[in-house]
């Protein structure tokens, strides 16, 4: 049986003005994760996670690459109970 679970991200390096959220959701909605992404205002990427564990890890996993122009320096991950609160996975400000 799937383990659902949640987790909180903070991808740090060339993260910002590289399509990293739009890639993001795109991988999230292919993984058929749910939660939000955003831009943080000192350059990192912030993101809360919900879904299979099995999924939410493959999705931690793209994140340490990203996408083609980004340059990720660290994927920092802190795990919590799952909520159930996401509908879908969005970008959020």
């Amino acid at each position: 049986m799937p383990q659902a679970v949640r987790a909180h991200l903070i991808v740090t390096g060339l993260v910002q003005g590289v399509y990293y959220r739009a890639t993001a959701r795109q991988e999230a909605r292919t993984l058929n994760i749910t939660g939000w992404v955003k831009n943080r205002t000192d350059g990192a990427v912030e993101a809360v996670i919900e879904g299979d564990r099995v999924k939410v890890l493959k999705f931690i996993d793209w994140c340490r690459q990203g996408p083609p122009a980004s340059q990720v320096r660290d994927v920092q991950v802190e795990w919590g109970d799952f909520r159930g609160e996401y509908q879908d996975f969005s970008i959020v400000s």
